[in-house]
Order: structure tokens, then sequence, then C-alpha cells
């Protein structure tokens, strides 16, 4: 059975967020609702400082725990689907446990005060959805959280399930150099201009994506939480930044 899962390297990302910018266009997310965000930290003091990132999906996590708090199981990890891990929109009522639960910060509720302004659903209003922007991505599914999301629930990536479900049954890897995966591959990877990203089928031996984690030892954020994400990251600053509180003047 297909396990998908991502690999990005950090010692490619040159963070210019442009894998942010495909997956908001791919998925009519409002702006400032970055499923496939980059997280910048400033570490170090003048003169060592220096300006590192993160790019940061969802981890499609193997052992969710955002699945076990869901009160409607409107959260649910689907094997069926190569192990991505969907919100049921016709299910989730918006009590926000699912965000809490997650450890690495990769749910919205779009509900709030707008992160950019002006705000397009004033822009586009929409009637039963946030918005109407004027483009719409022929796939909507809201049994995976696929579409224009509706108002009161929770979103998040899908690993672009939409493209990534028609993929010829069997392949090891979806790379946009492939012209017969091309099409498959989700947004954020095909759009990498230094090709950090990888995406392939983790139970597959002959995956791009298993020689990677092997070869340079790929690492996954968090993994004391017992989640065991099927995103993992190679290279050098391959966590997370320890927080450090603010020296006082």
């Amino acid at each position: 059975m297909t396990k998908w899962g991502m690999v990005i390297d950090l010692d490619k990302c040159t963070g210019c967020q442009a894998c942010t910018t495909a997956c908001a266009m791919e998925n009519n997310t409002l702006p400032g609702e970055n499923w496939q965000d980059v997280l910048y930290y400033s570490e170090g003091s003048y003169p060592t400082a220096k300006l590192t990132w993160l790019p940061r999906p969802c981890m499609q996590c193997e052992n969710p725990s955002c699945v076990a708090v869901c009160p409607t199981k409107a959260t649910y990890k689907d094997m069926d689907a190569g192990g991505i891990v969907f919100v049921d929109w016709n299910k989730c009522i918006g009590c926000k446990y699912c965000m809490i639960a997650c450890p690495y910060g990769v749910r919205f509720y779009a509900d709030e005060k707008p992160v950019v302004e002006p705000d397009v659903r004033d822009v586009f209003p929409g009637t039963g959805q946030l918005h109407a922007p004027p483009y719409q991505g022929p796939d909507s599914d809201s049994v995976r959280g696929i579409g224009i999301q509706p108002k009161g629930v929770v979103s998040k990536c899908t690993f672009c399930y939409h493209k990534v479900s028609k993929a010829p049954e069997g392949v090891a890897d979806l790379d946009e150099d492939n012209p017969e995966t091309k099409e498959y591959t989700p947004a954020c990877v095909r759009t990498c201009p230094p090709k950090a990203r990888y995406f392939g089928d983790l139970d597959n031996p002959e995956s791009e994506v298993n020689r990677l984690i092997a070869d340079q030892r790929g690492v996954r954020l968090k993994d004391h939480t017992g989640n065991r994400p099927q995103v993992y990251y190679l290279g050098s600053g391959a966590d997370v930044p320890a927080y450090q509180s603010p020296k006082k003047s």
C-alpha cells in the first residue's frame, strides 16, 4: 500500500516562499492562511547573528494527535489515500481541538480578522464558503477538505491529494522532471526553484525519498511526541531552533 511522504533538503532550500505561493494558488486559500509556510528564525547575536528558515507543510503524521482529539471524527487518517490526514468539512464543528493538539501548528481556522488586507472575503464574497475568488480549482471534495473552505471549519495541507490521487498506480516518486508524473506532483514540490523537495512512496524501496532518508539520515521534527511525521528533513539545522526569551534591557 502506498504511503506518501515528503523530503525537504534544508541545505538546498533558499527560503524563497515559492512553495507558499504555489500552494495558495493551487488550493485557493485566503491570504495569510499558509498551508505551506516558511518560518524564519534569527539565531545568535551581533556580529555572528544569522537568519535561518524552516519550510513547514502538514506532517501527515503516522500517529496524528489531531485525530485522537477530534470529537466528531472530522479529522481522520486515510490509509487508502497514502496515509494522508484529512478534515471532513461536513463533520467539522470548528472546535479547534485539533489545532491545539497539533505540535506543528499547521491547521487553520480562517474566520478571524484577516492577516492580510484587504479582506478577500469582502472583495469576493461567497455563499456558504469563505470567499469566491475569480479562479477556483476544478477539484472539490468537502470530505477531504479540498476546494474553497466553508465557514466555521478547520483546514490544512492535503499533500495536493486532488493531484496525487491521479498518479499512475505503483509509481515510486512524483517528480516534475518526469513527464509521466509531472502533473500529479504536489504544487509546492513542483514549483521549488532549487529542487529542495522530493515526494514519493515511503513504502516503496525503489523511491528516491527512501534513498535520501537512508543516505542522508533524514530526521522528523519533534519525533519525541510520537506523532511520527511522513515529512523528513535533510541537511544542517533540521530542527526548530529552541526559543530564547529576549534579554531585558
